[in-house]
This record gives C-alpha cells, structure tokens and sequence, in this order.
C-alpha cells in the first residue's frame, strides 16, 4: 500500500530525486531511477562537457552497461609498460575476444545521458549553487539553480523541491560541499590531445603506453592511449602546483617525442582526482557517488566503471529503500549502498593503495615494477582483475610464485633499500 504525504499537493506519494551531475555516475544512477518509476531530475552545467580523462574502460562495462560498439574509439589489445630507464615491456592479451576500451568522454557522457533521458529522467541544462535542509525527516529539500535553457549562460533562477538528492557531480562538488562531506587529498590529471600524421597513428592502432619515472610523474603514471583520431597524451600528479605539472608534461613529450613528432595539440585539459573517499558519504537524505565520494582507485587512477557502477548501486538502493518510490528513504536507508558498495570493492581499493604505495616510490621500485610486469602469470592476474573489476584470488602456487617474482625484482632494483 502506498504512503501518503499530503504536503505541497503530494497525494499519494511519488518519490522525487535529483541527481546532481551527469557523468557515468549520474547519468547511470538517474537511469536506474527513472526506469523504476521514480520521478528523476538529472542536473548538468555543460552539456557538451568533456572531462580530462585517459577513457579506457574495462570488458565487463561494455556488457554491463549495454554499451553500443559504436562509442569505443579503439579495442586495445596491446600495452606497453616503460620504465624510467626507457626499458620496455610488452602486455598483451591472447583472448581475441578481450580487450579495453577507449573512448572520448564527451561521446561516452554524451550517450549515457542521453539515455537516461529516454528512460524517462528530467534532463535539466542548469548550475546548482545551494541547497535548503528540510527541519525533519520528510519535508523536501529544496534544489537552488540557475537554469541555462533559458537565458543562455547568465540563465534564470529557480528552485527545485526534492525528497533525496544524488551528488554525482565531481570532484569539486558542490553537493559534497552542501552537505560537510568532508575535505580529500586529490591529483591533477593534465592531458593533450594530439592529432598524429596517419602513419604515426597507425603506431596506437590497439596500442596503449604508460611510462613512469620522476621525469614523468612523481608519484602516478603518464601516458599515450589513442583515441578516434588522435592520442591522449597525459600525466598524473599530486603535486598541484602548475609549474610541476607543465614540467612533468614536458617529461611524457620529451619520453615519447619519436612516436609523436609531427603532431598537433588540438586540446589542452585539466582535472582534479580525488585519491580517497570522503569522510561522509550520506548525509542525511543526500548520497555522492563517482568523483563525488571519491572512487577513483591508487595506482591505476582508474574511476569511469566505479562512477557508473556506484550510481547505480545507490540508485537500486534508493529503489529498494523507498518500495518502489512509494516512501521517502531515511538516512539509514542510504547507508545501507555505502554497506554494500565497501563490501564488494573495499579490498579491491586497499591492494591498489598497497600496489601504489610500494612500487611508486621511487624510479628504483618502478624499475622493479616494469621488470615484475614482464611475467605472464602477474599479466594475467592484473587483466583478470582489470577486466572484470575483481581481486582475482590467484591458486597458491601462482601466488606463491608471484610473491616470489617481486620480491626478486625489488631486491635486483635495489628497490627495498631504505
């Protein structure tokens, strides 16, 4: 039986969410929503935003997600890891069906919205700037906008009532901030798109690169993964300060200066990546997810699957929570996606810190990390585990063997000396 709310006109009730934010995290979590019945506002500043980002994606988000072909750039097959001693290691994938995709995040976004639109949700072209706390624990909470519909990017000022609020809006997120999430350390992502001569873009065909060393990174990677027309080109950091990031740019251009000459940057991007999640979460009526709540992972950086798989595991507990949409979730109610979202992937977060930890330290350790991902039985636990967005608990005579193994290569590298 559905509750009632007579308030503002609500009679039966109908659940009412906005969702701040329309990357993969909220796009993904506005479609849950709006496929379920629930009356669904999806919020977006740019439309045709294109976040600073290396855009692989794992196999089982192509199937996962019900992604057309279409959108995937490249099927990368082929990955070369290069050590501060310009030392080179070949990965690639033996199962012709397995590969990662690469795409540009405007056309993935762009997608992603687009059908969760058609699934029902209200797309709302508009820059949320503040947000009235309702006195109890089920009065609205009221949504204050600038809708650039109309009015072009001055806009005109409205407001929204809504009884639960989905922050999927980035690492600079004005949610997050509405609520007292709580401040986290982030990294810069600097990337240039550069468009190659055809023969050179031959090169990244099903190629990707990723170099590390001081020279290019300090403490993440740099990298080359090709687009449809072009290569990203990009590094990563948590040195903020824009003249360590211009150097360590120059460091990837200056790396991989052969295979890029003759290029033209066609665009210049930066970003901010959060290295942790936030102290908070849910707050009362309002969950982050994505950027948002911080679910980018160490060492591979990566956060497009965790964004839209977060979204919508917060939208299905939204879902189930509310019967439906038929009654307004409490903030225990909410808690319960934090519970299951730690669950699943809480360990896969703390072996990726542990990874960063010991083999980012220093170029002796990322010597001993390239040599280490020479060997094809840590090839193969790092795609199964890539791919298919788990720990891979490996038999215990591989395991053993790969404890071995890297032991080895940090102790060649010299790479345990304190």
């Amino acid at each position: 039986m559905l509750s009632v709310n007579v308030k503002n006109g609500r009679e039966p009730l109908t659940l009412r969410v906005a969702v701040v934010g329309s990357g993969p995290a909220g796009s993904s979590a506005a479609e849950t929503l709006a496929k379920a019945g629930v009356e669904t506002y999806l919020f977006e500043r740019k439309l045709d935003n294109a976040k600073p980002c290396g855009g692989a994606i794992p196999l089982c988000m192509v199937s996962e997600f019900d992604l057309p072909q279409d959108i995937i750039d490249r099927r990368v097959r082929k990955m070369k890891m290069i050590s501060p001693s310009n030392r080179e290691v070949d990965i690639n994938l033996d199962n012709e069906e397995e590969y990662i995709g690469m795409c540009r995040r405007e056309v993935l976004d762009g997608y992603l919205r687009n059908r969760a639109a058609a699934k029902g949700a209200h797309l709302i072209n508009a820059t949320v700037h503040k947000l009235d706390f309702p006195i109890n624990n089920t009065d609205p909470y009221t949504i204050h906008y600038v809708d650039h519909t109309e009015g072009g990017a001055q806009g005109i000022a409205k407001t929204l009532k809504v009884d639960v609020i989905i922050g999927a809006d980035g690492a600079n997120s004005r949610i997050a901030k509405e609520m007292d999430a709580g401040d986290y350390n982030y990294a810069i992502a600097f990337q240039e798109r550069i468009r190659l001569p055809q023969h050179k873009m031959a090169y990244y065909n099903d190629l990707a690169e990723m170099y590390v060393g001081d020279d290019v990174s300090t403490d993440f990677y740099a990298w080359v993964f090709p687009k449809y027309d072009h290569v990203a080109v990009g590094t990563g950091t948590m040195h903020v300060h824009k003249a360590s990031i211009k150097q360590l740019q120059a460091g990837i251009r200056a790396r991989a200066a052969r295979k890029l000459a003759g290029g033209q940057i066609i665009k210049v991007e930066a970003h901010p990546i959060p290295e942790h999640p936030r102290p908070r979460r849910v707050v009362g009526r309002i969950a982050l997810v994505g950027d948002a709540a911080g679910y980018v992972t160490k060492s591979s950086g990566e956060g497009i699957y965790f964004a839209a798989k977060s979204g919508r595991m917060c939208a299905e507990t939204i879902v189930e929570m509310s019967n439906g949409g038929s009654r307004i979730p409490t903030e225990a109610d909410l808690k319960v996606y934090l519970k299951r979202w730690d669950r699943k992937y809480g360990l896969t977060y703390k072996v990726l810190d542990i990874l960063q930890n010991v083999f980012y330290r220093t170029d002796a350790t990322r010597e001993a990390f390239v040599e280490m991902c020479g060997d094809r039985d840590v090839q193969r636990l790092t795609f199964d585990s890539y791919l298919y967005k788990t720990v891979v608990p490996a038999n215990p005579i591989t395991q053993l063997k790969i404890t071995a193994k890297t032991l080895g290569s940090l102790l060649r590298g010299n790479a345990l000396a304190p």
